[in-house]
């Protein structure tokens, strides 16, 4: 799928970035981007929300053996 940016500012942020990074093509520097941005996101998840998906995991795995 192709990515067009149409943004005069956003394309000129991801040739900052794919400068700053080292990727090979604009396509690659906005892939590194998303996938930190997300993974930024995942990791401020209040810790309460991180517990309930440790908690509910657990749950599932069943109690330990004696």
């Amino acid at each position: 799928m192709p990515l067009y940016i149409r943004d005069d500012e956003v394309g000129r942020l991801a040739r900052d970035v794919q400068a700053a990074s080292g990727a090979r093509t604009v396509t690659d520097a906005v892939r590194l981007a998303l996938e930190r941005e997300r993974d930024r996101l995942k990791a401020s998840l209040p810790p309460s929300a991180r517990l309930g998906k440790a908690l509910a995991l657990a749950d599932a795995i069943g109690p330990a053996a004696p």
